[in-house]
């Protein structure tokens, strides 16, 4: 730390932005082959690739399913917001492996290859002679990791599933929402983009321990088990009590009062659990008695309490604007902020100060603003470096660099279709309507 300075200029400096792109990458030299579509699969491969993997994604003609899924059918210079956000900084191949020229190039594509990701029908990878057992023929180092809805056996195998089904399947969806209305899905794809994180996760731990061991090995990760798994206490209270988990809206049944509030002007998130904390709120609504009442914590959270004590908090903020019941809590010291909207965030100089929004130019579309991976590594930070792509877009890149292929044999690879490219009647599959046929391009 400098002579003079806080210790949080300190880490502001660490952690410097403008200096992101002259750090180091944490899994540069790692190779991970994507065989993947929708979310579940690719979200995984974005959380590597923004930490430094060379990600190669293969894609079938029609592509990935996430090119035609998009709020409102909204398009920005043919790209799909639904295909951008789990697809940076990867290689996109138009390849379709239950070709068999195809599978050759792909499993000579895996000698070289530190990982494998499907998120494909469970034994679609078998049906092409490209299943774990025959990888690990070519490399016996190599990690695939299966991600789907119900895993590679037991009896819902095969089923289809959707960020919506998963929620429900895994009790998130009964467990969200008012108690006097029915069941509420999440507004965002939740249940996909953590099982993506955790199939992350699973990937580092399989790769530490082939660092350990030099053995490679098969993940078969569900969606809904992962579901299961942030329930927090659920499961236990369950068990132990023989009672589901009720539906609270915004109220938090385990901290009291952890609630949303209507103020005068909009809406305040408020959290008082520790005694000094309640006690600061109850100083701030001039309710000391309110205090004496209900100073311990676990008083709060009874049913009959929680309720009497929300309704009056509830009463009071209703006199308050915003911007008053924040101030307060920042002076008596409890929480309370405002409920920002997608465009409060965007806009944050905060957001924008730590990377949490990250501007960049990317080498096909220009200027872009775009949210980063969040944890902070100080010395090997994640980046993002460039957005999805159109089909087929490093064919070239990827079999010229890899594998030595010559102009001439991959353009006879793709008049037989074992390769291809956009189709320039899809909207979708193709580079921004003003595209120079240079930019972007990575020639091997």
């Amino acid at each position: 730390m400098n002579e003079g300075g806080s210790y949080q200029d300190f880490l502001k400096q660490m952690f410097n932005v403008e200096h992101l792109f002259e750090k180091p990458e944490p899994l540069k030299g790692i190779r991970v082959l994507e065989v993947c579509y929708v979310v579940l699969g690719p979200a995984a491969c974005d959380y590597l690739a923004e930490f430094g993997a060379e990600v190669i994604k293969f894609e079938g003609q029609r592509g990935d399913q996430m090119r035609f899924v998009t709020p409102y059918a909204f398009f920005w210079k043919n790209m799909s917001p639904g295909l951008e956000i789990e697809n940076h900084n990867k290689y996109w191949v138009g390849m379709h492996m239950g070709n068999p020229k195809a599978k050759e190039i792909f499993l000579d594509l895996v000698k070289k290859a530190d990982v494998v990701v499907d998120n494909l029908t469970p034994g679609r990878m078998a049906e092409w002679g490209i299943a774990y057992q025959d990888l690990k023929k070519v490399n016996p180092r190599i990690i695939q990791l299966h991600v789907s809805g119900y895993g590679s056996w037991g009896p819902w195998t095969g089923r289809a599933s959707y960020d919506a089904v998963a929620q429900s399947m895994g009790a998130l969806s009964p467990i969200t929402g008012f108690e006097d209305r029915g069941p509420i899905k999440s507004g965002v794809w939740i249940a996909d983009w953590i099982t993506g994180l955790m199939c992350a996760a699973a990937i580092i731990a399989a790769l530490n321990y082939r660092e350990r061991t030099g053995e490679g090995q098969f993940i078969d990760y569900l969606q809904v088990e992962n579901v299961i798994r942030f329930l927090d206490w659920t499961w236990l209270y369950t068990s132990m009590t023989g009672e589901n988990r009720k539906r609270s809206g915004n109220r938090d049944l385990a901290i009291c009062p952890s609630d949303l509030f209507d103020c005068s002007d909009g809406w305040v998130a408020v959290a008082a659990f520790s005694k000094d904390e309640f006690q600061g709120l109850c100083q701030a609504m001039g309710n000391t008695a309110l205090f004496e009442k209900y100073a311990e914590p676990l008083d709060r959270l009874r049913d009959e309490n929680a309720r009497e004590l929300l309704s009056t908090i509830a009463a009071w903020v209703k006199t308050k604007k915003v911007e008053e019941v924040e101030a307060l809590g920042n002076q008596y010291g409890f929480a309370a902020t405002r409920v920002l909207e997608a465009k409060d965030a965007y806009h944050s100089e905060h957001f924008r100060e730590r990377g949490t929004i990250q501007q960049y130019d990317d080498p096909l579309y220009g200027d872009m603003v775009q949210d980063c991976y969040p944890p902070r590594l100080s010395e090997t930070p994640s980046k993002v470096k460039w957005s999805c792509r159109p089909l087929g877009f490093d064919n070239d890149y990827v079999l010229k660099t890899l594998l030595g292929f010559t102009t001439d044999k991959i353009k006879s690879l793709e008049e037989e279709g074992v390769i291809f490219k956009w189709n320039p009647k899809i909207r979708s599959h193709c580079p921004p309507p003003d595209w120079d046929g240079k930019k972007g391009i990575k020639l091997g």
